[in-house]
Parts: structure tokens; C-alpha cells; sequence
């Protein structure tokens, strides 16, 4: 299924851009969000102001303007929550693409696309507001998600709503509708969404990363910034 749907989307073009926020690969900065990183012991990352606060330094530090990254890390901010479960089986491995950037910042669908799904996941550490794209290519269909939306982006959405390629569909949301994070697009790959509607696992616990980073692959393959 993965080596299929890689193809499909290598096809599919030379990059995308989904956010509307202009930058160069040369302006990345790549967050180190993990256990490993013991810069993180004094920030309270559950405080999203002083989280975003930690994360623009580092942007500026490093001479970049935008910070992007994520996927496969095994991520120390979602111990934060027990929305990601406890104990070894504790989901913290990250299945997206995190795009660090403004509140209200469009969206855009990277091919054509129907609303697949959408939804309010309002838990604490959650994507808050969810859109679900289905993108068909020579007969295989695959979904993107974009989670940690505006409340607004899911306003007049219906299942089955035609996209089109480079739409600004949706925007990004504060921390009081995105989950209670500083504002930033996840941004996901899925093959197959197991009759799930307005919500995929984001985040894979250790013991089950292998199956479900082939199940989510790397959405790198449609960003094509790395």
C-alpha cells in the first residue's frame, strides 16, 4: 500500500504548497521536540503563549522565519495529555508534518480534493478544528488531514464538497479552538482512514509506529521541502 500510494503522490508534482505563508527551504528551522531535547524541562509546553514564546526564539536564534517539521519524531509534548494515553503504550510518536505558523493563516488543498470529513476534536492536546481531504489519482484514493484549524474553517463544509487544487479551504486557529497549542497546521498523509470520519491517530505509540507510519507516509512526499 505505501510503496503504491508513494508513487501516486511523487506523480502528482514537484512540491505543494498548503499554507499561504511565503517561505524558502533556506528559512526552515526544524524543531527538536523530543525526550532528548533537555531544553524543553524548562518550558512549560502546556502554556501555549510560553511554548510559541520558546519555539519564535529559537526561530530567530537560528536565522530562520518559519519552523517545519515533525514527522516520525518521538515527541516529549504529548505526555502532556492524557489524551495520548499512559504508560509504554502512551502514543507519542508524530505522524504528520507540524507547520509552525500564524493564527489565520489559509490553507490550501494541495490537488483537487472532496471533504472527506470534518469535526471539532476538542480534547485537551487535540487537533481542535479537523478537515479531512479525499484525492483520487489513476484509481487510488488517498486522504490528507489538516488539523488544528479555526472553528470558522468548518463552517459551510459537507461532506463531498469539491476542492480544488491550490483552494484556501480553511485557517489556521488559536489555542483556545486548536487543542491548546501555539497556532500551526498539522498537516497528515493517510492511505486508509479504518471508517474513521473527522479524526485519524496524529500521534502512533511506540510499539505499533512501524504499521501506522506505512499506514501515514511521509507527507514530505507531497510538501517535497526536506
Amino acid at each position: 500500500m505505501e510503496k503504491q500510494t508513494d508513487k501516486i503522490i511523487q506523480a502528482a508534482g514537484t512540491g505543494k504548497k498548503i499554507v499561504s505563508t511565503s517561505f524558502s527551504v533556506a528559512d526552515i528551522y526544524v524543531p527538536d521536540l523530543s525526550d532528548n531535547n533537555r531544553e524543553l524541562d524548562s518550558v512549560d509546553l502546556d502554556n501555549p503563549d510560553e511554548f510559541e514564546n520558546w519555539l519564535r526564539q529559537k526561530i530567530t536564534e537560528s536565522g530562520k522565519k518559519i519552523a517545519i517539521g515533525g514527522y516520525g519524531e518521538d515527541r516529549v509534548v504529548y505526555k502532556r495529555s492524557k489524551h495520548f494515553g499512559q504508560g509504554a503504550d502512551a502514543r507519542s510518536i508524530h505522524l504528520g508534518v507540524d507547520i509552525w505558523t500564524d493564527a489565520h493563516t489559509e490553507v490550501l488543498a494541495p490537488f483537487d480534493a472532496t471533504v472527506h470529513s470534518f469535526r471539532n476534536n476538542d480534547n485537551h492536546g487535540d487537533y481542535g478544528g479537523t478537515i479531512i481531504l479525499e484525492h483520487t489519482f489513476n484509481g487510488l484514493t488517498f486522504y490528507t488531514l489538516y488539523g488544528h484549524l479555526s472553528l470558522q474553517s468548518l463552517n459551510h463544509k459537507s461532506v463531498g464538497l469539491p476542492i480544488k487544487a491550490g483552494e484556501a479551504f480553511a485557517t489556521l486557529g488559536t489555542p483556545k479552538e486548536n487543542g491548546g497549542w501555539p497556532p500551526h497546521l498539522h498537516f497528515q498523509v493517510i492511505c486508509d482512514m479504518l471508517d474513521k470520519k473527522g479524526d485519524f491517530f496524529g500521534v502512533a505509540s511506540p510499539t505499533n509506529k512501524a504499521e501506522m507510519m506505512e499506514l501515514c507516509p511521509d507527507p514530505n512526499l507531497i510538501l517535497k521541502i526536506f
